[in-house]
């Protein structure tokens, strides 16, 4: 089922075969951040195991709600003056509550079998709320997990993603878990993320898509995701940068993400904290706040959760839109052809050599001597490549003119000047070809120093 007559957005979009640009993103990514505050739904297999990682070897039988009130969790929703909802259609354990083709460990197998996602979306829709979904790469129970990865496996995420963005209407994002986390091990290339992005974009021009592991790469950078992500829970916090980004940021109301037998009679996190902690100083600092609310084994949320919820829409209002969003770089979304390949520089300061600035670690630097006065850094990709983006991170916002070279044919020749004075420079073109690339710096004031130097071969 296709629903028809998306938004403005989507009609401007409508026509997108390509990468969207950031010009395409803005309005979608101003939308996201506008909405404030919304429900996350953690409503899967581990809810009946008192655990928030379910044993992949559970039968599909152990998932028995008695009855599940979506309107319930619409309605609380709206009580808290939420936005939106987002549910997890699948979790790590690999079980998918929705009416799925490509795997019989699904719902329609379990005691309820009914599509609890057709259910959701009807009632956040009837009650006025945005829909959005949750999805998990890392699959333990279809041996979705490192090393054991097999072209069948990405098949079957194409497969659902398909499923999800097309029998259920317009979705606004698609929140993906287990990608490039140090707990999954799984890299943006074993599932390779550009083809997972592109073919979101084609079903659904304007859903968002979230990384929920983008944490690792610094504030002002974007990498494989439209927003920015904080899990709060895990220790992650909003980057203090000078330049804005569109975020999201998530905490459960309890003391986990899925419903634990004891939530019942355990008090959850004081609405008014909620509020003046984390609500508004991350709205102010352009950041969505999701919080989490867990149903219970009866597919109902807990009356103690129920009351904060209304407690905090008596306190707190959506005043209406944040602040403006610049225009911002769109996301990388390909590999690194540059990554971890042989490079070289001009002197380097002590230990911090040219190693350091292509090693995909942000925490580590190539630094020039202070005695050179016109430091160069290059890179040799190993053989002839096609790319057409790339990006300069500095330690410190220091260089502001700088030359990128490229060698072919046994020649050097300039690819551009560029004078961009951001922490984080991108740098897209038309597709040039070679085997080597070299970054010339020079206007800088202070000692120059670059945690990474990528280059990639976006689709567009």
């Amino acid at each position: 089922m296709l629903i028809a007559g998306f938004s403005t957005i989507s009609q401007l979009n409508a026509q997108l075969t390509h990468k969207p640009t950031a010009e395409q993103l803005a309005p979608l990514q101003q939308k996201f951040i506008d909405y404030r505050f919304g429900m996350f739904l953690h409503f899967n297999i581990p809810t009946f195991m008192d655990h928030d990682w379910a044993d992949p070897e559970a039968p599909a039988s152990t998932f028995a709600p008695t009855g599940v009130d979506v309107d319930q969790w619409a309605k609380a929703a709206k009580s808290a003056n939420m936005s939106y909802g987002c549910l997890t259609t699948k979790h790590h354990s690999g079980f998918c509550i929705w009416d799925t083709k490509t795997t019989d460990y699904n719902v329609m197998n379990s005691p309820y079998k009914k599509d609890i996602v057709a259910q959701y979306v009807k009632a956040f829709r009837d009650n006025g709320l945005g829909v959005m979904l949750y999805y998990s790469i890392l699959d333990t129970h279809h041996k979705l997990r490192p090393h054991q990865i097999k072209p069948k496996h990405i098949e079957m995420v194409k497969n659902q993603i398909t499923e999800l963005l097309t029998n259920y209407g317009k979705i606004e994002a698609l929140i993906i878990d287990g990608w490039d986390a140090p707990w999954s091990r799984i890299s943006y290339d074993d599932i390779p993320f550009e083809e997972i992005y592109m073919l979101i974009k084609k079903l659904q021009p304007d859903c968002l898509v979230m990384d929920l592991n983008g944490a690792k790469y610094p504030g002002q950078g974007m990498y494989y995701t439209d927003i920015k992500t904080y899990e709060m829970g895990a220790g992650q916090r909003l980057a203090k940068e000078s330049q804005v980004m569109p975020s999201l940021a998530c905490l459960p109301i309890n003391g986990s993400w899925f419903w634990k037998t004891d939530f019942p009679s355990k008090p959850v996190k004081d609405p008014a904290k909620l509020i003046s902690e984390t609500i508004d100083p991350l709205n102010e600092a352009s950041c969505n706040f999701i919080l989490n609310v867990s149903p219970n084994r009866d597919g109902r949320i807990d009356d103690n959760a129920i009351a904060a919820l209304a407690e905090i829409g008596k306190q707190w209002k959506n005043e209406g839109p944040l602040k403006k969003l610049p225009i911002l770089d769109a996301p990388v979304t390909s590999t690194n052809i540059a990554l971890n390949k042989p490079s070289n520089s001009s002197w380097s300061d002590d230990m911090d050599i040219m190693d350091f600035a292509n090693d995909d670690d942000y925490k580590t630097s190539w630094v020039s001597n202070k005695t050179v006065k016109q430091p160069w850094f290059e890179v040799d990709l190993g053989a002839i490549k096609t790319f057409n983006t790339i990006v300069i991170a500095e330690k410190n916002e220091n260089i502001t003119g700088y030359t990128v070279e490229y060698f072919e044919n046994g020649k050097w020749k300039e690819l551009f000047k560029g004078d961009n004075a951001r922490k984080f420079k991108f740098h897209r073109f038309k597709a040039v070809k070679g085997n080597k690339v070299r970054l010339k710096l020079n206007n800088f004031s202070g000692q120059p120093a670059i945690t990474e130097f990528q280059v990639y071969n976006e689709i567009r």
